[in-house]
């Protein structure tokens, strides 16, 4: 038997007012997804435990089988294992990103997708301006996604608010508190400071485009300490993501981590070799499961965009679900497919919630359907698998 878990991330929505109050899945064209859920059996799973924060880290990991309550510890050293930088025992590492600040506002959570070229740049220049503060290093990633290391557990108990959920806010209003704030604001504000007045924040300026003039710290934590994806199910695996936190959560639990070219994390991703490599590494390398995560959907909910939002989910559904299911609807090898996205991220809110999100499990191997009609959040409520933890979901795709 051979696994695939494909997960759109952010997909799930609420009802939206300018489409006939459906849901972006609802509206959108998913002939493939509609496909595998009327043949397939359905339910909601609950990726976000009670009284945790509805990120991506904690849905995921979900998602990946590891419950959130036991294993999780914070985004971004998870994010550092992706990077290959290792923490020491007292290390923190926080996400780092490049933001848009403008009168007083946070105006952007990612200075408009700024390149990784441009990027690297900027963590370099507040690296060197900050060279006589031992504390703390920066390390560049991609795009706006960066990292900060501060040592001896600064930062460890301070309370750092995600930049996406406080666009359009007073930034000041919004610096960390608790513990060590005072230290952990110092930085952001000095960086302000320091790419305020960067040539490529000056051009951008001049151009009328969004600087990259300031970092924001959020996500920190130590290591965390995973056991064995194998150990504990029995199988091997591998994820497939251009999404260093993704990437993260497979290194700690030891799965493999496949590199896709064109695959970038943002609207331009390579849908389609994602779905290619997953089916090479079940077919060529003798893999078991193949978590594929595509990031699309998730940017565009929190850019606030039905267009992009319905865009990519309908990229999803036909060149990752589509092409996943051509492969194995005729195919001798048994597959069992679930189709999940990690947590909703609703236009409207422009972040993450902790609702329930639809999921379907097909098999080309036909299995009891439930008759629900179509893949979206209201007709997963009517399956028959009901309501299940996300950290389930791996138990009972294969225990059906």
């Amino acid at each position: 038997m051979k696994y695939l878990m494909l997960i759109g991330d952010g997909m799930a929505d609420i009802p939206i007012e300018e489409l006939g109050n459906k849901t972006i899945l609802q509206h959108a064209n998913t002939p493939y997804m509609d496909y595998m859920a009327k043949n397939g059996i359905n339910g909601l799973a609950k990726t976000v435990p009670d009284n945790m924060p509805p990120g991506s880290d904690v849905a995921n990991m979900s998602l990946l089988g590891y419950d959130p309550k036991k294993y999780y510890s914070g985004r971004a050293p998870l994010e550092a294992a992706s990077m290959g930088v290792e923490l020491a025992e007292n290390d923190i590492a926080f996400r780092c990103n490049l933001v848009t600040l403008k009168n007083n506002l946070l105006q952007d959570y990612s200075a408009d997708h700024i390149s990784t070229e441009h990027a690297t740049q900027l963590i370099n220049h507040l690296n060197s301006a900050f060279c006589d503060d031992s504390s703390f290093q920066m390390y560049p990633g991609m795009s706006y996604k960066h990292l900060l290391i501060a040592k001896e557990g600064l930062g460890t108990d301070t309370l750092c608010k995600p930049p996406h959920d406080i666009m359009g806010q007073f930034w000041k209003d919004n610096l960390p508190t608790g513990k060590d704030s005072e230290s952990i604001s110092e930085i952001i504000t000095k960086s302000y400071s320091i790419l305020e007045h960067h040539p490529l924040n000056l051009e951008k300026v001049k151009n009328k485009q969004s600087p990259a003039n300031s970092i924001w710290l959020w996500g920190q934590g130590k290591a965390p300490e995973f056991p064995a994806f194998n150990d504990m199910y029995g199988i091997k695996g591998s994820v497939i993501s251009a999404v260093d936190l993704i990437k993260g959560i497979g290194i700690y639990s030891k799965l493999d981590v496949i590199e896709v070219p064109g695959a970038t994390g943002y609207f331009d991703t390579d849908y389609k070799a994602k779905a290619e490599y997953a089916i090479n590494a079940l077919t060529e390398q003798d893999q078991d499961i193949v978590f594929v995560h595509v990031e699309a959907p998730d940017e565009a909910g929190h850019i606030g965009s039905i267009k992009e939002k319905v865009r990519a989910v309908e990229n999803f559904d036909e060149k990752v679900v589509g092409t996943i299911l051509s492969h194995i609807k005729d195919n001798k090898e048994n597959y069992r497919v679930l189709i999940t996205p990690d947590h909703p991220t609703p236009i409207k809110f422009r972040t993450h919630t902790a609702d329930p999100v639809p999921f379907t499990i097909y098999s080309n191997n036909p299995i009891q359907s439930d008759y629900v009609e179509s893949y979206d959040e209201n007709a997963a409520i009517q399956g028959s698998l009901g309501q299940v933890m996300g950290y389930d979901l791996i138990n009972t795709m294969m225990n059906l």
